[in-house]
């Protein structure tokens, strides 16, 4: 037995062993990864990334492109087990060392393909407030993942995203870096579960590393412009945090230029940031297309070979099907050849891909049980993490009273695109069962006692039905609304006749998503003037949102009797909302990202840097709904607030909150820092700390918060971490713009 197949040895023996045994071209083949459905002899006709249970594949064009030497990864083959092991089993016996192949699959919010539990979208988990569910949701997926023959993630999405207009934002946990750092580590540590090599846990692989969420201008790929000490205080730590205390194995690298500085081949974002700083343990991979972009937008080379060398020197490991296999392959090989690529830095390459590898246990255990996923997938348990992750996130925005709906109404009229068709955003699976709506769901829980008359009035979109291309990649597909008939009037005739309006409408896979960035965040199509001759007939007028991003809301602000805003709740967002409506909960979501009064009137996120006039000519520039913000069916009252300094930087705050209504509601408490004095320009407040806290009618509860150094930490004049002597003022309350009580303490 050689020492690499040794299990009892340390891993970095094996490595090692195995690298010393490597010909340059099997090194080479590490660095790369395939998409498995190209290769398979029955595609699915249903999702182009997957494949069917019983395909096989094309073993003469696996050989003819691989050789003996193996490869890296695979990508899109989402299918069951059986496809996964049989494409193993090929490279570990075609392949001179028998090295084992990682099987790579999207997941932000569940597993893609046609199986997994639909979860709802990253920016719902940012809206619950609620680490430990996150958690369960990344253990969710990490099992399911893991049972349909998978072993990393290309996820969470750790941006912080700040550019109102950008379409990812739905991919995101919000606007706050502390938000996200509180998240990155509850999903990452739900999805590798401290040990990698379990049969339920897989490699989360945070993006889009590092500054990706202030795209300029809000479209895709595009520059960002912020200076060291932003990226450093507001970007970098949610990056650091997933990896450090997230313990994420692999990063994927942005396309986009950070200050002139392309992510895709920055030394010193990739060498001596992520590698040398936080200490990663395994690679960094391409964002899809990110390597040739080097050549066609940045116009640092003037071929895609030099830009594979470029990236490959200054610290990016391996490829996201940026390019042809067999190209990005015999690149690599010709580039170590002519010396523009060091063995060394070939070598570091490879045994960090070997580490993950070994770590995974795959020379150990290679294939997956191929029966174990049919009692995983969408079990009871995750479907109900689900439902309950969509009724945490629920965010109330305005109540005038009318919610929870009284009984004594005897009609419905349920109105709006979304209201027969549940939106679950993008990156997701394709379901192969059937996802309820707001009116199947209402239909069912209202009975015969209520008539329920339902008409979409509009669509969100008329687009022609065609694949979704995203610079060049294919990521999902979005069929429009083309079904959906323009009646606006029928819908208003049917609303007159009913004694209460319920309008649910918001976002689509074209309006919301990767490559669907606005500069207009208003309802999009006609939903506005649908609401505004809606709320002209005098009837209770609630507005249900299922959208992915920041949305102008300030006419619907005016007209609606009460806005209920529930993001992409996933498989079973319907009965959520349905729920919530007629009051079997409070919700309790607060807004992760704020929500501007106009779609001009951004940058609004609650952290901006003092300066600034306050208003423009045409009126206020803060946000309309500010980060934080969420409302409930119930009131709560906050009292004797104590401060206690029992070490040089470590503080403890309490307080108690007191359910003061007759309804059992959860509060999300939050703990801002205003640092009065100090050497640079500080935001006004910033979030360092939250709890969610469920309470009974009448019932009160101490909450109590440990402050760190880093919670005052900032980076000063000179660009070093530290905290300044001096006042520092803490707030405390329901949200940024609702502070119930204030103190001080002197650092």
């Amino acid at each position: 037995m050689m020492d690499y197949q040794n299990p009892a040895l340390p891993v970095e023996r094996r490595v090692a062993d195995l690298l010393s045994r490597m010909t340059l071209e099997e090194k080479a083949a590490q660095t790369c990864m395939v998409r498995g459905v190209e290769y398979a002899t029955k595609p699915s006709d249903k999702q182009h990334c997957s494949v069917e249970p019983d395909t096989e594949f094309d073993w003469e064009r696996l050989e003819k492109d691989f050789g003996q030497d193996g490869i890296g990864c695979i990508h899109d083959m989402y299918s069951t087990p059986v496809p996964f092991n049989k494409i193993q089993k090929y490279f570990i016996e075609n392949s001179r060392l028998g090295i084992p192949a990682i099987f790579t699959g999207e997941a932000l919010h569940g597993i893609s393909g046609l199986r997994g539990t639909v979860f709802p979208c990253p920016v719902n988990f940012g809206a619950t407030f609620d680490p430990d569910l996150i958690h369960e949701v990344g253990s969710a997926i990490g099992r399911e993942t893991r049972a349909l023959g998978m072993h990393e993630i290309l996820a969470p999405n750790l941006d912080v995203a700040r550019e109102s207009r950008w379409g990812r934002i739905e991919e995101t946990f919000g606007e706050d870096t502390y938000l996200s750092c509180r998240m990155a580590e509850a999903i990452i540590t739900g999805e590798q579960k401290g040990d990698i090599s379990r049969p339920d846990a897989v490699i989360a692989e945070p993006k889009h590393y590092c500054v990706h969420g202030i795209a300029e201008g809000g479209t895709n790929c595009s520059h960002a412009r912020a200076g060291r000490r932003e990226i450093e205080g507001c970007y970098l730590p949610v990056f650091e945090t997933g990896i450090r205390k997230g313990g994420a194995y692999n990063v994927m690298v942005s396309y986009n230029s950070v200050d002139g500085d392309p992510l895709m081949c920055s030394e010193f974002y990739l060498k001596d940031v992520l590698k040398k700083r936080f200490e990663l343990k395994g690679f960094c991979r391409s964002d899809w297309g990110g390597v040739a972009r080097l050549k066609s937008e940045h116009h640092l080379v003037t071929t895609e070979k030099a830009a594979i060398g470029l990236a490959m020197r200054n610290g990016l490991d391996v490829q996201g099907c940026d390019m042809p296999p067999t190209f990005w392959k015999q690149s690599v090989i010709e580039l170590a050849q002519e010396g523009s690529l060091s063995m060394e830095r070939l070598d570091d390459i490879c045994s960090r891909v070997l580490r993950v590898k070994f770590e995974l246990g795959l020379f150990e255990n290679p294939y997956t049980e191929e029966t174990t996923y049919e009692s995983v997938i969408r079990c009871k348990e995750h479907r109900d993490i689900s439902h309950k992750v969509a009724q945490e996130s629920m965010t109330l925005l305005k109540n005038d009273g009318i919610l929870p709906l009284k009984e004594g109404f005897k009609s419905v009229a349920l109105i709006g695109p979304s209201s027969a068709a549940q939106k679950i955003g993008g990156y997701s699976s394709t379901p192969q069962f059937p996802i309820p709506s707001v009116y199947e769901e209402l239909k069912a829980e209202l009975g015969d006692a209520v008539t329920v008359r339902q008409c979409n009035g509009c669509a969100i979109t008329y687009d022609k039905k065609q694949p979704r291309i995203v610079d060049g990649q294919p990521h999902l597909y979005s069929e429009g609304e083309d079904e959906i008939l323009d009646e606006v009037e029928e819908a208003i005739a049917i609303a007159g006749e009913c004694d209460v309006i319920i309008m649910v409408g918001g976002d689509n896979t074209i309006t919301s998503g990767e490559g669907r960035d606005r500069c207009e965040l208003t309802l999009n199509g006609r939903q506005r003037e649908l609401i505004e001759k809606l709320s002209g007939l005098g009837k209770p007028l609630i507005l249900v949102l299922e959208n992915g991003k920041p949305l102008e809301l300030s006419r619907e602000n005016e007209v609606c009797n009460a806005i209920l805003m529930t993001w992409f709740g996933g498989e079973s967002g319907a009965k959520a909302i349905v729920e919530a409506l007629l009051g079997k909960f409070s919700p309790a979501g607060r807004l992760p990202l704020s929500l501007p009064r106009s779609s001009t009137r951004i940058p609004c996120y609650y952290s901006m840097l003092p300066g600034g006039a306050p208003e423009f000519l045409e009126g206020p520039k803060d946000a309309l709904f500010p980060f934080g913000y969420g409302l409930s069916y119930t009131s709560f009252a906050y009292s004797d607030l104590t401060i206690n300094k029992i070490g040089t930087f470590d503080v403890m705050v309490s307080c108690t909150v007191k359910n003061t209504g007759d309804m059992d509601s959860d509060e999300v408490v939050q703990l801002y820092i205003d640092d009065v004095e100090s050497s640079v320009v500080t935001p006004p407040m910033l979030l360092k700390g939250f709890e969610r806290i469920h309470l009974k009618a009448g019932e009160s509860r101490t909450v109590t918060f440990h402050l760190d150094y880093d919670s005052f930490k900032l980076m000063d004049i000179r660009y070093v971490w530290t905290v300044e002597p001096g006042l520092f003022r803490i707030l405390i309350g329901g949200g940024s713009r609702d502070i119930r009580l204030k103190g001080e303490v002197t650092l």
